[in-house]
């Protein structure tokens, strides 16, 4: 393999959170999250956010998606999400699993953003005993095709739900990557936003994301519910530390920054130099290129690992490890293609 574009997953962790983890590991500690870095970790993570929350840290995007999304929508209800949202298409049903039966309602858009209009149209569908209703709405910021939602374009979302006395969960598993496109992640929590998750493993981080509770009516006994879901880590200073250390470094935002840099310079090569097309804007890590089976079985046969994602674009995401040198190399193989 030359380079793994497959997914900004395939990096590995950024040298500030190994030392965020060496430093947590050091001498004794209290257990369950009572320990000094967890609790400067939840506070880095209010002071970015600019927002009072309950933080706690589990071991999977999926396992906090999931949970979030247990805690907005009872067994018989349903939760509004786009139809690529990767709680729809990648968590094995764990929606349902850790809600005991609740349901998705997908959603179309362009490039991974909800439509409004399709969203309003589900909003005015007539409750029936026969079916789901929704009972919550979940966006991701950054989208599974790299797009960017704007405030206003948040706003025109949640707004309605809202109305509705429906709750709101962010994806926020590349949210690094949206803030480094300059989404200010000091709105999330004023624009009505009950439970965030916060990323970490994309963000050069381990196998760690962050549950961000806004709506503290919801942290209930939150406590009782990880530990039955086994998101419950006795030494939780080993998943909080290494945020703490990208957070405190300023790595979380730089090494995001630096991805979305790296995609840029990939699309401008691959636009300038090939006769393939991009399928989506690019504005943040990922770049989705139209290009035929043929093409894409070489690229890989050469060593260049990407792969088709479900629009039957081929996808490569950039990390906060991407070399320009890779960038400029794959560039000039995908050139060779044609």
């Amino acid at each position: 393999m030359r380079y793994d574009f497959g997914s900004d997953n395939t990096a590995g962790m950024a040298p500030s959170a190994i030392d965020g983890l060496v430093r947590a590991n050091e001498a004794f500690t209290r257990a369950y999250g009572a320990d000094e870095t967890t609790a400067r970790a939840s506070d880095a993570i209010r002071a970015r956010l600019d927002a009072d929350a309950e933080v706690r840290f589990v071991f999977s995007g999926t396992a906090a998606n999931a949970i979030a999304l247990s805690m907005l929508a009872q067994p018989f209800e349903a939760v509004l999400a786009h139809n690529s949202a990767h709680v729809c298409t990648d968590e094995t049903g764990a929606p349902g699993f850790f809600g005991h039966g609740v349901g998705l309602i997908g959603l179309p858009g362009f490039s991974g953003k909800i439509d409004p209009l399709a969203l309003h149209t589900q909003l005015d569908e007539p409750e029936v005993g026969h079916r789901q209703p929704p009972a919550a709405l979940t966006l991701t910021q950054a989208t599974e095709y790299g797009a960017v939602y704007t405030e206003e374009e948040l706003r025109h979302l949640i707004e309605p739900v809202k109305m509705r006395g429906f709750g709101v969960h962010m994806d926020g598993a590349r949210l690094a990557n949206a803030a480094a496109a300059g989404f200010d992640l000091t709105q999330i929590a004023r624009l009505g936003v009950d439970i965030l998750v916060f990323g970490g493993a994309k963000a050069g981080g381990p196998c760690a994301e962050a549950i961000v509770l806004f709506n503290k009516a919801l942290a209930r006994r939150l406590d009782n519910r990880l530990k039955q879901a086994g998101q419950t880590a006795s030494k939780a200073r080993l998943l909080s530390g290494p945020l703490l250390g990208l957070l405190e470094s300023g790595d979380w935002d730089a090494g995001a920054a630096h991805a979305n840099l790296m995609a840029q310079r990939l699309a401008a090569g691959i636009a300038a130099r090939s006769p393939f097309v991009l399928a989506h804007p690019v504005e943040a890590n990922a770049v989705f290129v139209r290009m035929p089976e043929e093409a894409h079985a070489r690229l890989n046969a050469l060593g260049w690992a990407c792969y088709r994602f479900d629009d039957g674009s081929v996808r490569f995401v950039c990390s906060w490890a991407t070399d320009p040198a890779a960038v400029d190399e794959v560039i000039e193989a995908i050139a060779e293609l044609s």
